[in-house]
């Protein structure tokens, strides 16, 4: 759910291209999960190299994603955690969808906005520090909140109405914006509501993984180990399943492929990143 026809032939796609380069003539689950996850996040950059202090920030800040969409009601499921970088980002935790949606609540843009502040919040909680890691989800909680009170009327404060309205198309050199059309006291109401909306979903995040910090230490290490985690070992491994018993299966599947020399190593040599129509709805990622 959440792709669009485009969306799918990419998958299909790279997919098609990671069997061909196995060796495949058919392709399995192993090459559409790397198929999803090219679509969304990019390819594998496994030439980047972080230090160890990177690679546990990177750790914990993805595992504050996880955590808080997981505990809150509203957000979509987790699907996969990883801090194996991708595209630009250092690591990458992806929630989808069980249905196509087209309308979003205000409870789910909460939850999403304190989801993709979930990073932040574990970088303060564990380390005492932020880094420039959260920037792009500052980037986009901003972009929500502030659409939640200018566009959507989301705002008790502010009312059901929609302040600024387009210019239309840019032209002469200036860009696409929303002119004011509202008085400096407005202004000022508008950027308290955003500012307010923000530290709210800062929070909740905030709260969550203090309530939950056993788990977001020991999922963490777990994360640093494996580098990443799909749903189902997710949920085992909160329910209080070792690591061990989470990872049996794969880990005997990885021993018996070296065995018969039938491993498959992720290629990103000459892959491409296949373009995200902008606005894509439907396949939150939350980038490290």
């Amino acid at each position: 759910p959440g792709f669009t026809g485009a969306d799918l032939a990419n998958l299909v796609n790279e997919a098609a291209l990671l069997a061909a380069r196995r060796g495949k003539r058919v392709i399995e689950q192993d090459e559409l999960e790397e198929g999803i996850m090219r679509v969304i996040a990019g390819p594998e950059k496994k030439s980047r190299l972080l230090s160890e202090k990177e690679r546990a920030v990177t750790a914990y800040h993805e595992m504050g994603h996880a955590l808080v969409g997981h505990f809150l009601p509203n957000s979509d499921p987790v699907h996969k955690i990883s801090i194996v970088s991708r595209g630009q980002a250092l690591g990458v935790t992806v929630s989808m969808p069980t249905e196509d949606k087209f309308n979003r609540t205000r409870a789910e843009l909460e939850d999403e906005m304190a989801m993709t502040l979930g990073g932040r919040a574990a970088e303060e909680i564990v380390f005492n520090e932020i880094t420039t890691g959260a920037s792009s989800d500052l980037e986009r909680v901003t972009q929500t909140a502030k659409a939640m009170a200018m566009r959507f009327g989301m705002s008790d404060k502010l009312g059901p109405r929609v302040l600024g309205h387009s210019q239309g198309a840019p032209f002469l050199g200036r860009d696409l914006h929303s002119e004011p059309d509202y008085s400096d006291d407005t202004a000022r109401q508008i950027d308290a509501e955003i500012r307010r909306m923000i530290e709210d979903a800062h929070q909740r995040a905030r709260d969550i993984l203090y309530e939950h910090r056993d788990h977001l230490e020991s999922i963490s290490q777990v994360l640093l180990r494996r580098e990443t985690i799909e749903r189902e070992e997710f949920l085992a491994l909160l329910a209080g399943a070792s690591e061990e018993d989470v990872f049996r299966a794969k880990d005997e599947e990885t021993e018996r492929r070296l065995k018969d020399g039938s491993s498959t190593p992720t290629e990103d040599a000459g892959s491409r990143r296949p373009v995200i129509p902008p606005g894509t709805s439907g396949q939150p990622v939350a980038e490290g």
